[in-house]
């Protein structure tokens, strides 16, 4: 239910911004989030095509992303007493198609919050990554809060495989227990929760060849959606 929710959602036309929180660590659910717009986009109007952005811990991170990508880094800086989020510069490191994903480093939670706000996200993926309890969980928490406040929808997607696997069991206090907060930090703010893992050879083939993102699941859900559109509309 859940995964088809989410397929609803980034078809819609209503749905404008698509992000993927991360530590920075991953590039290749990077990849698949930016395949999963794509796909969406050959069933949304062409004059509403759903924008991508990377939302992740580190401006450095950021901008060593983008160049290697293509992506346009835009290097923020945070007021954190009036809470006020400027756009200190603007890098596209293309000029093709790829250049239209901004890609933002964050120095802390507040504001990666303000990044989520400033581009108005509709949908975002949590990403594995090392850095799980100090950035896009409490992120993707906190913005959501901030959203149902202001009477504005936000979808959040968890995802779960890898998170509890990069928690070593001794900082969790918890042995083998540990392997739990994959769960338990991503059930509190999401919408809808999977398991990805995006290092995985047969996932990140699946990225680029079939083009469905670094989840199986969620990636076949679009891209079904949008097949199953496409041949009953004639499009």
């Amino acid at each position: 239910i859940g995964h088809g929710r989410l397929a609803a959602r980034l078809l819609s036309p209503e749905t404008k911004c698509f992000a993927f929180l991360a530590g920075h660590e991953s590039f290749a659910a990077a990849e698949g989030a930016i395949k999963i717009a794509q796909m969406a986009n050959q069933s949304r109007p062409a004059d509403k095509p759903l924008r991508c952005i990377l939302n992740g811990l580190g401006k450095d991170a950021a901008m060593i992303i983008s160049r290697i990508n293509g992506f346009t880094y835009v290097q923020t800086k945070f007021d954190y007493y009036t809470g006020e989020l400027k756009v200190v510069k603007e890098t596209a490191y293309s000029d093709g198609p790829r250049a239209k994903v901004n890609c933002y480093g964050a120095d802390d939670v507040r504001e990666g919050v303000a990044i989520m706000w400033k581009e108005d996200v509709d949908v975002s993926i949590t990403g594995n990554s090392t850095n799980p309890t100090r950035f896009q969980h409490p992120v993707a928490g906190t913005y959501k809060k901030e959203r149902v406040l202001a009477g504005k929808p936000y979808f959040s997607v968890a995802s779960g495989g890898g998170t509890g696997r990069t928690l070593h069991p001794d900082n969790m206090a918890a042995g083998p227990a540990s392997y739990g907060m994959t769960d338990t930090m991503g059930r509190m703010h999401s919408d809808a929760q999977f398991a990805g893992s995006s290092s995985v050879p047969a996932h990140v083939e699946m990225m680029g060849f079939l083009g469905i993102g670094n989840n199986p699941m969620v990636g076949c859900s679009v891209a079904c959606a949008v097949k199953a559109d496409l041949a009953l509309n004639k499009k």
